[in-house]
């Protein structure tokens, strides 16, 4: 392709997961029914947490913000996935490439602190009942949210500086199925040393201040839990957790083994395969930990139903 730096690189080809096309039919049927999954899955609790009053609650509140999340997560990489498996063209603009860099960044970054969020949120309800609803206030909720957008954003615009300063001269070929990081840092010809060691910085800060927290939380929750002398009150709480530790389990386990790594550790097939559940399993998934094992999810479904049924035969 030449010589040429990061001001004219009119576009970048993705390669993708499999050059068969026998292999990209069944990858784009599985991938197609994952999506509207997830759609359908996060889309209905939003739609089901703002419909049903008992579920106006703090934790029901982060719930639905994470729903949005995941939802716009998959979209900005799902559709585009889609059409390159049902298409020949494997081409992506310099621009849109970024882009998709960029919102994937601001996302991911903002689900640390949605997470964190979550957990803070289940160890005042636990550990201290009593000024719950005094603590975890409307304004409260709404600066955490608030917050953990804007490091998503602050966190993806540094990215974008980092990364559009690099140089690309010996191929534009990213082999990858989407537009992440790392590849795209492995098409640089200029040093990367100090965008390595600002995305290892800042990949070490989310993981490891969101995650204490969350540890910390979780210690003094079940700490807490261990103290109660009812079997089925003990019970409630620890369901009331579960769901959550388990959701930051598979999205932090995830992310440690794609992200907390050298780069020269990089493994085409390991990290693509980590990289589809992280980006595509994972926002399915969370509709469901969150809702299946939850009754009052499950109760709030039945009384949208019968709500929606009345008023049909009241017309």
């Amino acid at each position: 392709m030449g010589s040429r730096n990061n001001t004219n690189v009119p576009d970048f080809i993705l390669m993708g997961l499999t050059d068969s096309e026998v292999i990209q039919l069944v990858l784009f049927m599985l991938f197609l029914l994952v999506y509207l999954i997830t759609l359908l899955g996060n889309a209905g609790m939003v739609l089901l947490i703002h419909l049903d009053l008992q579920l106006h609650t703090p934790m029901y509140f982060f719930l639905s913000h994470l729903s949005f999340l995941d939802l716009s997560y998959s979209s900005v990489i799902t559709p585009k996935t889609l059409e390159k498996l049902l298409t020949s063209n494997k081409y992506i603009s310099y621009t849109g490439c970024f882009t998709q860099m960029s919102f994937y960044i601001f996302l991911a970054v903002t689900e640390f602190f949605f997470l964190f969020s979550m957990a803070y949120d289940r160890y005042v309800a636990i550990c201290s009942p009593l000024h719950y609803p005094v603590v975890m206030s409307r304004r409260l909720c709404c600066s955490l949210i608030t917050g953990s957008y804007m490091v998503g954003f602050t966190e993806s615009l540094l990215n974008l500086l980092f990364m559009n300063s690099l140089h690309f001269c010996n191929s534009n070929v990213i082999y990858h199925f989407f537009c992440e990081t790392i590849p795209i840092l492995a098409l640089s010809c200029t040093d990367t040393h100090d965008t390595e060691i600002m995305l290892f910085i800042l990949g070490s800060l989310n993981v490891s201040v969101s995650l204490i927290t969350i540890l910390v939380s979780y210690v003094s929750i079940l700490s807490t839990i261990l103290k109660i002398n009812s079997t089925s009150a003990k019970r409630k709480a620890f369901s009331t957790c579960a769901s959550h530790l388990l959701g930051v389990t598979i999205y932090y386990g995830s992310t440690i083994f794609i992200y907390l790594k050298p780069r020269k550790s990089y493994s085409l097939g390991k990290d693509q395969v980590a990289s589809v559940f992280y980006t595509m399993v994972i926002p399915m998934l969370n509709p469901l930990i969150y809702s299946l094992r939850n009754k009052e999810v499950k109760n709030a479904f039945i009384r949208v139903m019968q709500k929606r049924e009345s008023s049909r035969q009241l017309k």
